[in-house]
């Protein structure tokens, strides 16, 4: 049995999508890495339903899927009917319990090595972030201290432009 299927990783993580604050790959997708029809793979789900609980598999709301379809342009889904079926990381690891063959196994754990990818891609740039919020708080007291020291040498140069005037003590009398 060979495991290697060449399907660039591009491909697949193009198909990934954030839908719920979660990555999923959509039915359609999936069937066609899985070279089997959409059809096909909902049956599958159905016979096989009590392994795709709601965190592993869920049917799009009829809003989810015209946003979709608004995104994509409705000629890539060929005037579907039904909602699609998304599957998070967990349920695309379960559909390959469902799929016995060769290919099924070969590209699930191709589909499951770019998931990881993403998930370290997404904890790195979320470590990225909280440095980048730390750089601004320091620079935005950086400039409150800067706006400081210039009001302050606003007032020097106000009181050096403006001299209070000298009271003369003593007998002399100015000409």
């Amino acid at each position: 049995m060979t495991n290697e299927i060449f399907i660039p990783d591009e491909i697949i993580s193009n198909k990934i999508y954030l839908i719920r604050n979660q990555n999923v790959m959509i039915d359609r997708d999936l069937a066609e890495l899985y070279q089997m029809e959409t059809k096909q793979l909902k049956r599958q789900v159905r016979r096989n339903i009590v392994r795709f609980p709601n965190d592993f598999m869920v049917e799009l709301t009829v809003q989810e899927h015209q946003n979709l379809r608004s995104q994509f342009g409705t000629s890539i889904w060929g005037g579907t009917r039904y909602a699609p079926m998304v599957f998070t990381e967990h349920g695309v690891a379960m559909f390959s319990s469902v799929l016995k063959s060769e290919r099924a196994i070969a590209v699930n754990i191709k589909m499951i090595r770019i998931f990881t990818k993403i998930g370290e891609y997404l904890t790195d740039n979320f470590s990225v972030r909280l440095k980048i919020e730390e750089i601004k708080k320091k620079l935005s007291n950086h400039s409150k201290n800067i706006e400081l020291v210039f009001n302050y040498l606003d007032e020097l140069i106000d009181k050096k432009q403006q001299p209070t005037p000298i009271t003369i003590i003593g007998y002399k009398k100015k000409s």
